[in-house]
């Protein structure tokens, strides 16, 4: 086997092995543990197990895929990052702060906490220059007072823990379904019954790691409720989700299998380029304008961890949606 290894600009490293005659059949990550002697074995399953390995261009997550000769296998090592999140100034919209937990309105384009790719300028980064040190390690100490998320191109609300009691509440009620939650979504088509449930377990996508789907096995179940709120003509609907469970991605990937996928979603739906000649011209121009799926946390409720007090929460759509909206209502 021979392998090679390069740099990138953004830190990550490419390894690069072509599997010889002696080494076919052998495991994956056992013919990559040979050739790559600077990475462990369990590193290197891990990663294969991430979605961080191609065989021909093809990712391949099972760690005991045998090996053929003459195959080329891509391994990318994600960069380094620091054991702790740095406190860096960035611009919160917060909606609520006491002594133990703070309620806010997170921008698209915003990711949650640091990860392969983000590793900085991260909610968890300017939540410990907004907290301070009262902050720090709760719920974990890459995700300080995290209980729950939204996607980086999900706009909306969230609620984050100021202390470990006010951690282990919000935890609590979130694992008991207890904290109600609504996003409103703009997608393709009129979802039928116009008002109904979305259920299926979801796990990873098995050709793309990257990815979510409803799986026929394994994953974890989800339920989604959704309410038809607005129809424009038969080409889109603004529509309420209401979550009964929180899976990766989970609105997104129950609509997409229901045949409704989020506009502007790049992952799950479609670019919609066939007939866009055909919406009014203002409708095209908020669709190009629009850089993210038309989904967003609109409202959160949850019964306050010290005070037994409920407490309930609304955001109004961020402009790129709403100009969407605005001119949907044209067809």
């Amino acid at each position: 086997m021979v392998g090679k290894t390069a740099n990138k600009k953004s830190g990550e490293r490419v390894h690069r092995v072509v599997i010889g005659a002696d080494s076919a059949g052998t495991r994956l990550d056992k013919a990559l543990a040979a050739a790559l002697t600077s990475l462990s074995r369990s590193r290197i399953k891990g990663l294969v197990q991430a979605g961080c390995v191609q065989a021909d261009g093809a990712t391949i997550t099972d760690p005991s895929y045998g090996v053929k000769p003459g195959q080329t296998l891509i391994l990318i090592e994600p960069a380094a990052v620091d054991a702790v999140p740095a406190p860096q100034e960035l611009a919160l919209h917060i909606l609520h702060e006491d002594a133990h937990l703070v309620v806010l309105d997170k921008p698209a384009g915003l990711v949650v906490h640091p990860a392969p790719g983000n590793p900085d300028r991260t909610l968890v980064n300017a939540l410990i220059a907004h907290c301070g040190d009262s902050l720090s390690g709760i719920g974990g100490v890459r995700r300080p007072g995290i209980v729950h998320r939204l996607d980086k191109d999900t706009s909306g609300l969230m609620v984050v823990a100021k202390t470990d009691t006010a951690h282990r509440g919000l935890a609590r009620q979130f694992a008991a379904r207890e904290v109600e939650r609504a996003y409103l979504a703009l997608v393709w088509g009129i979802p039928s019954p116009r008002r109904g449930e979305i259920s299926g377990n979801i796990g990873r996508n098995r050709a793309n790691r990257k990815k979510m789907a409803v799986v026929g096995r394994g994953g974890k179940p989800a339920l989604t409720r959704y309410t038809v709120l607005k129809t424009f003509g038969e080409t889109a609907s603004q529509v309420e989700c209401r979550l009964t469970t929180g899976r990766t991605h989970q609105i997104r990937v129950h609509l997409a299998a229901k045949g409704h996928p989020v506009i502007g979603d790049l992952v799950y739906g479609r670019s919609r380029r066939k007939g866009l000649k055909d919406l009014p011209g203002g409708v095209q121009e908020a669709l190009t304008g629009l850089h993210r799926q038309a989904l967003h946390a609109r409202l959160i409720g949850f019964t306050h961890p010290e005070t037994a007090e409920y407490l309930k929460f609304e955001s109004e759509l961020p402009p790129d949606i709403n100009h969407l909206l605005i001119n949907l209502a044209l067809i």
